[in-house]
């Protein structure tokens, strides 16, 4: 089934499509240094004019701007919001970011932003196979985080209907009062779900869903695969941000869609102070776009969102969109360094989730890092919560997860063998992780060297 929110913008030629994002670059630039006193005083300071801003390559010789540089530019720092470009008249909501950094950052929504929002997140709706008619759970905040807002206007957009829940721990009740055909909701929180329905009598299988959206945080094929395997429908991805990024995986899974004509992507690395070629990893760096005539509460020109992904292909999708697909974005401050090689913790996830380790655990699982490479060694303790303590399988588990860690980490593994690197495995009951003792989203990985 190939269906399209927006037709003529979704399979449009790539030579039209570049064409398209170049006319809007054009115009982002010069509504910028117009409506931003940031963007304004940078493009004076630097004597740069905006009208010199035509194309791709030359909106990457703009700065990269960073959450700090936002943060800098607003109170209590500043007197006024820099990046704000529109009068307060115009704005229509307000929004702020976690502020898990640091203080959180600002952002101005006019009622234009929040349409342009949501038919992004109509299009995945749509290449997601979701019509007119369907019933969605939303599982997600419904507060200065614009998520959940955004998807909820999406469905207006399409003929849906939303059970605005916000979270997971709704009663069962709702599943077979109002037949939902899809939840947007976390990995784990999904998990849960399931396990919670089929401790009252009702197997995920054989409920009114029919597919299932993970946002929110990046994940392990390896969990989608469980998740899918606990509700038996599709499990897709997607990836959104209040800056405005909102991404989404079609039918086919191969990456995830960028709505080009409304967001421009790029991959920086900042180590090599330079943007790569598609199939490297980097930073995810974004530019928000505005068709021409737009207006807009914030602007943003080259966002390094401290997310990294790869630029899959910018070739015709299976589906028929054209526009370009990435990989699953991964969070930056989730990278931890040992022995001078990297790891995620999407690859601790991965190692925890293999198919022959989930006849024991339930997925859930939390890591620490301790010590100092420089005085010895390193320890990776890894604890994960058991179905049942006294059946679990902990030395075939053990195994599972080392093979599975060290698969593609040949430095790492040197650094196991050598001494460097010890791992120490810990299983738990249910509900004895050290995270459950700790308010808001559990933190997977704590660094206490």
């Amino acid at each position: 089934m190939n269906s399209y929110y927006n037709e003529e913008i979704e399979t449009m030629d790539r030579n039209q499509l570049d064409a398209l994002v170049e006319e809007r670059i054009k115009y982002t630039v010069e509504y910028a240094y117009e409506n931003s006193p940031f963007y304004r005083k940078w493009f004076e300071n630097n004597n740069i004019k905006p009208s010199d801003i035509k194309t791709h390559d030359d909106l990457r010789e703009l700065p990269i701007i960073t959450g700090s540089t936002i943060r800098e530019k607003q109170p209590p720092e500043t007197n006024d919001f820099e990046f704000k470009c529109t009068d307060w008249d115009n704005v229509f909501t307000i929004h702020e970011t976690s502020g898990t950094s640091g203080m959180p950052k600002s952002f101005f929504l006019t009622w234009e932003d929040w349409n342009r929002y949501a038919e992004k997140y109509a299009r995945s709706f749509v290449s997601q196979n979701f019509v007119k008619g369907d019933r969605v759970v939303v599982c997600a905040s419904y507060g200065m985080n614009v998520g959940a807002n955004t998807m909820t206007l999406a469905a207006q957009k399409i003929g849906m209907a939303i059970i605005p829940e916000g979270r997971c721990t709704f009663p069962v009740r709702i599943m077979e009062h109002y037949k939902p055909t899809g939840i947007v909701a976390s990995i784990f929180k999904l998990i849960r779900l399931a396990r919670r329905m089929s401790a009252e009598g009702l197997d995920p299988k054989d409920s009114s869903i029919k597919r299932l959206i993970a946002g929110g945080e990046s994940f392990a094929e390896e969990s989608r695969a469980y998740v899918e395997e606990l509700w038996d429908v599709d499990v897709f991805n997607t990836y959104g941000s209040t800056e405005g990024t909102m991404c989404g995986e079609c039918h086919q899974k191969v990456g995830l869609h960028v709505p080009e004509d409304l967001v421009h992507l790029d991959v920086y690395d900042p180590q090599l102070k330079d943007f790569v070629e598609d199939g490297e990893c980097g930073r995810l760096v974004l530019t928000t776009l505005l068709p021409v005539g737009g207006k807009s509460g914030t602007l943003l020109l080259n966002y390094d969102t401290e997310d990294t992904t790869v630029v899959v292909s910018r070739e015709k999708c299976p589906c028929g969109r054209t526009h370009m697909r990435i990989m699953n974005p991964q969070r930056e401050t989730e990278t931890y360094w040992i022995a001078g090689s990297p790891f995620n913790r999407v690859d601790v996830e991965a190692a925890v989730f293999q198919r022959e380790n989930m006849e024991y655990l339930t997925g859930e699982y939390e890591t620490f890092l301790y010590g100092d490479e420089d005085e010895g060694e390193v320890t990776m303790r890894v604890s994960m919560e058991c179905q049942e303590i006294n059946h679990c399988e902990e030395e075939q588990v053990k195994e599972n997860f080392i093979k599975s860690f060290f698969k593609y980490k040949p430095i790492l593994y040197d650094a196991y063998s050598e001494g460097i690197l010890n791992m120490v495995f810990n299983f738990t009951k249910p509900g004895e992780l050290e995270f459950y003792k700790i308010k808001g989203r559990p933190k997977r990985i704590v660094d206490r060297r």
